[in-house]
């Protein structure tokens, strides 16, 4: 299991002072990927254009290069704003089959300090029920923190 404390002061160490998006997000799918084994790709997918994400920094195999909010669960984090934990993916109306040893997932919003939704972190595991609602906390900690100071620019 994740300590997560320790993630958290490891991020939030290697982040100070950092405003660029795209290099925080960078760090984070490192630190965050390599800090459970449950986690087999971890990354983010950024709102590029409405309605649109875009596969940004990430670890692990491919991702899914453009995402529509209309689909799967990465869509469904971004167009709802809610945390989505699936337990089986293949239970999930919808559901985006970037890889195929994806069996459980979590995405959450990540949104900067003035509300605007920059994206979603999505973490996939090829364990069913991977995930819960401590991950869901711990993770959102860590999201607020990192992108809760940049301002909409």
């Amino acid at each position: 299991m994740t300590d997560y404390d320790d993630l958290a002061r490891r991020c939030a160490a290697l982040c100070e002072g950092e405003r660029d998006e795209v290099a925080l997000m960078a760090t984070l799918a490192c630190e965050i990927h390599h800090a459970d084994d449950r986690f087999d790709w971890t990354g983010f997918y950024r709102v590029t254009e409405p309605e649109t994400l875009k596969i940004g920094p990430y670890q692990g195999g491919h991702g899914c290069l453009v995402i529509p909010f209309s689909r799967g669960v990465c869509g469904a984090a971004a167009r709802t704003g809610e945390v989505q934990i699936v337990e089986d993916v293949e239970a999930f109306p919808g559901h985006i089959a970037c890889a195929a040893s994806t069996r459980s997932e979590i995405v959450l919003p990540v949104r900067d300090g003035a509300g605007r939704l920059l994206g979603v972190l999505d973490i996939d595991s090829d364990r069913p029920a991977a995930f819960g609602p401590a991950d869901a906390r711990a993770l959102s900690a860590i999201l607020a923190a990192t992108f809760g100071p940049l301002a909409a620019g």
